[in-house]
């Protein structure tokens, strides 16, 4: 590993698991499965948290950036532990309504910007005369 590589896993989150983490994972984490996305899902294991709670620390190490848009809604059921048993020991399907991952796109050149907006191309549309403001008399 590059020292450049060594120093963002020490000084960032978004660039996929920090040393810190990776030592946590290697030291306590159980493997529980990974998606379509290369994310991989993980569970504690020995004791829990909070016993008064119940329940067992979940979490996820991103395939690249860190962006939670990117964990399907199965892992993401199971990771705020809406289910118990992980999609991979589920057999777990998308529902047909449910859209495959499209990037975040917020905030670069391809974002989407509708017909009228300061940041779009062109020129913004003239008015169109439709609109009427309220008076307090009428």
């Amino acid at each position: 590993m590059a020292l450049k590589d060594t120093l963002l896993r020490i000084f960032t989150w978004w660039n996929g698991q920090t040393m810190s983490l990776a030592f946590y994972t290697a030291r306590s984490g159980q493997f529980v499965g990974s998606d379509d996305l290369g994310n991989k899902y993980y569970r504690a294991q020995g004791p829990l948290i909070d016993a008064s709670v119940g329940s067992e620390r979940r979490w996820v190490v991103y395939n690249g950036y860190a962006d939670a848009s990117r964990v399907p809604p199965g892992w993401r059921a199971w990771l705020c532990h809406n289910g118990d048993v992980p999609p991979s020991e589920d057999g777990y399907r998308p529902r047909e309504w449910q859209k495959p991952y499209e990037e975040n796109l917020t905030g670069t050149a391809a974002a989407y910007r509708p017909k009228g907006s300061q940041l779009s191309w062109g020129a913004r549309p003239a008015a169109t005369g439709d609109y009427v403001p309220w008076s307090p008399g009428d």
